[in-house]
């Protein structure tokens, strides 16, 4: 079996949108390679720091509440 990371990015980028506050912000207890993954697509700043959160870009925002609504919403 080979994981589609893309699809995993996906989900996690979609569960970030659950826990968001401060408008941008959401905790970091995913992966540390996916929330890697997520930075390198554009969609979190750098999440190796010592905050307990991530900051969403506004791209990600954006995409982390469409991914949210397509795939957990009825």
């Amino acid at each position: 079996m080979e994981p589609d990371f893309d699809r995993i990015d996906d989900a996690v980028l979609a569960l970030l949108w659950l826990t968001l506050h401060e408008g941008d912000r959401a905790w970091k207890g995913f992966d540390w390679e996916c929330l890697n993954r997520l930075h390198e697509k554009g969609m979190i700043f750098n999440p190796v720091n010592k905050a307990k959160s991530v900051v969403l870009t506004d791209e990600g925002v954006e995409r982390s509440e469409r991914l949210f609504r397509e795939q957990f919403c009825r």
